[in-house]
């Protein structure tokens, strides 16, 4: 996810940190793993926690960002429904159905890095997220898309089935859909960021920033997700 700083990171200081963040992913996938792996209370009581931590990061960035107590209770009280929806879809699925909404956000960004620093071109919304380009969110569009389209090929029956229907072409769409709006988060985040004048929602993870930092285009996907399982 974007950090949203103003400044560039030197690159001797983005290598000594690499060590850092590497141990720090690592730790995030165990638990991340071994938490589907268990299912069940262990993964509701998980995703409780994510929530609150990333709450009190928003409520914080919220403060920071706002001067009047009006502003700041719309903005608290947004937060609330955000991050409150997301969490609530997130618990109506199982363990594999969470796999796949991960998938859609990892795609997104991974694709999207490598298509935006290959190709490059203009920039999408240069004071917001400076890194940030239109060739990125279309190679994202791209990878979300193939993902998408794989889970509905092979995993209808075991997972979304029979909440969602559809022909691959249609998970695809779904997916790139979904790509835009981890996009969207991305850039809520940064955007919120900037007002409240900060590089990270927090230090809670060496290397990452905070939770918010790490499930900004979650959010809004596992929003979406949960209201087409609803509707379909």
């Amino acid at each position: 996810m974007e950090a949203g700083e103003s400044v560039p990171v030197p690159a001797s200081v983005a290598r000594s940190d690499l060590p850092v963040r590497a141990a720090s992913a690592l730790v995030m996938l165990a638990i991340a793993a071994f938490v589907l792996w268990a299912g069940g209370m262990t993964l509701v009581t998980f995703i409780i926690l994510v929530t609150i931590a990333c709450f009190v990061e928003f409520v914080s960035l919220v403060v920071r960002a706002t001067t009047s107590s009006p502003e700041r209770a719309l903005g608290i009280g947004f937060g609330a429904i955000y991050i409150g929806l997301a969490a609530l879809g997130l618990m109506n699925f199982a363990p594999l159905e969470i796999c796949a909404i991960l998938g859609i956000v990892v795609f997104t960004d991974t694709c999207a890095y490598f298509s935006g620093r290959t190709i490059g071109g203009p920039k999408i919304a240069p004071s917001i997220s400076p890194s940030k380009t239109w060739a990125g969110l279309v190679g994202g569009m791209i990878g979300a898309a193939g993902w998408a389209a794989l889970v509905g090929y092979g995993l209808p029956k075991i997972a979304f089935e029979p909440r969602i229907h559809g022909h691959v072409a249609i998970w695809a769409i779904i997916g790139s859909g979904l790509a835009v709006l981890a996009q969207m988060g991305d850039f809520f985040e940064s955007w919120l960021k900037r007002k409240a004048g900060v590089k990270d929602s927090s230090r809670l993870i060496p290397g990452h920033g905070g939770v918010f930092d790490r499930v900004d285009g979650l959010l809004p996907v596992a929003i979406a997700v949960a209201l087409i399982a609803q509707a379909a």
